[in-house]
C-alpha cells in the first residue's frame, strides 16, 4: 500500500518574513498530522536551494526543524530529504540521529546524499570535491554511522572520514532506516543498492523513474541484494488539486516550483490515477509538496480526495 509523506517547504516563496513562514509550516502540518499522513520531510540547504530566490530569504536548518517539529507531531514519521554529508562531522551526525531516535523510536528515517550545492559550499566553507569524491565520502559516512549505531566501540579509517574507539550510547533502537537520495546511475545508485534500505529520486517521468529502477536493480544484481528490500521512494516538487483539470494546472502553473516533468495536477480522480500509475510503476512512498502552499485547501482536499483512495 502506497505511503505519503508531506514535503515542508524550506523557504517561503511568497517574500513572506520568518515569523510568517513558520506560521504557515505549522498550519500546514496541523492539516498534514490530522490528515491521515504518514510522514514529513525537511530539505538540508542553509540558503535557498533555487536560485529564483534571494540567498537571504529565511531557511529553515534541517536538523533543527527536525528536532522540533518531531516533538510536536511524534505520530509521523520524519526524515531529511536528503541531508548533505559533507555539513555535519560523520560521527557527530550518527550521534544526533542515535538522540533524536530516543524521542521518536521507530518513527525516523535517515536520508542521506551527496551534496550538489556548489555556492552553499563556498559560502559555509565546505570543500567541493568532484561528485565522485562526495559520493565516496557518502558511503564512508553511512558505514560509520551503520557501525557507531551497533557496536559498543568503532575505530576506523576510510579515505576520506575516520573515527577511533569511537562511542554512541544510547543506540537507536530500531537502527533508523537509511534512504539514499540521488539518480546518478553509476555510483548514487550503487551506495542504494550496498546500503540503502530506501531510495529516494525527485521529479521526472514515470518512464524515466522506471529507468531508475532498473538502473539499481542492476547493482542490486552486482552485488547481490535483494532489490525488493528497498522502500522505493519518488518526491512530487508541485501538486495542486481542483474541480477541473484547468484550474488545476492554472494552480500548479502559478507555483515557483512549477516544472513540466515534476508537476502533477488535476481533478481528484485525476490525480488518484496519475498516483496509483507511479504506484504500479514501482513507488512505495510519495513525498509531495502542495503548489497553493501556504494556503491549506490543497493538503486538505489531498488528504480526504486523494490520499485513501490511492491507498485503498
Amino acid at each position: 500500500m502506497a505511503q505519503f509523506g508531506f514535503r515542508l517547504p524550506d523557504f517561503p516563496a511568497d517574500n513572506s518574513d520568518s515569523a510568517t513562514f513558520h506560521r504557515q509550516i505549522r498550519e500546514n502540518m496541523d492539516t498534514v498530522a490530522e490528515g491521515g499522513f504518514d510522514s514529513a520531510w525537511v530539505a538540508d540547504h542553509f540558503i535557498p536551494w533555487a536560485t529564483w530566490e534571494p540567498e537571504n530569504s529565511p531557511t529553515v536548518e534541517c536538523w533543527t526543524t527536525l528536532a522540533h517539529l518531531s516533538a510536536l507531531y511524534p505520530d509521523l514519521t520524519w526524515g531529511p530529504i536528503v541531508l548533505c554529508q559533507s555539513y555535519r562531522n560523520p560521527a557527530v551526525l550518527a550521534k544526533k540521529v542515535a538522540a533524536l531516535c530516543q524521542f521518536i523510536p521507530g518513527k525516523f528515517v535517515f536520508g542521506i546524499g551527496a551534496g550538489w550545492k556548489d555556492n552553499e559550499y563556498r559560502m559555509y566553507n565546505f570543500p567541493f570535491p568532484k561528485a565522485s569524491v562526495r559520493i565516496k565520502q557518502m558511503e564512508e559516512q553511512i558505514e560509520i554511522a551503520k557501525r557507531l549505531w551497533t557496536e559498543d566501540r568503532v575505530t576506523w579509517e576510510g579515505e576520506h572520514y575516520a573515527v577511533y574507539d569511537c562511542v554512541v550510547s544510547p543506540k537507536p533502537d530500531p537502527v533508523p532506516p537509511i534512504m539514499v537520495g540521488g539518480g546518478g546511475e553509476k555510483l548514487t545508485l550503487r551506495v542504494a543498492a550496498k546500503h540503502g534500505d530506501w531510495w529516494n529520486f525527485q521529479g521526472g517521468t514515470i518512464e524515466y523513474f522506471q529507468h531508475k529502477l532498473n538502473v539499481l536493480k542492476g547493482h542490486c544484481d552486482a552485488v547481490g541484494r535483494n532489490f525488493d528490500e528497498i522502500t522505493q521512494s519518488w518526491s512530487a516538487s508541485c501538486v495542486a488539486i481542483a474541480d477541473t483539470e484547468e484550474k488545476a494546472e492554472e494552480i500548479a502553473r502559478k507555483s515557483r516550483f512549477f516544472s513540466e516533468e515534476g508537476a502533477i495536477y488535476g481533478t481528484p480522480d485525476q490525480l488518484i490515477e496519475k498516483f496509483k500509475a507511479r504506484e504500479a510503476a514501482g513507488c512505495h512512498h510519495f513525498q509531495i509538496r502542495l503548489a497553493d502552499f501556504p494556503n491549506t485547501e490543497g493538503i486538505t482536499r489531498f488528504a480526504k480526495e486523494v490520499l485513501p483512495h490511492v491507498r485503498s
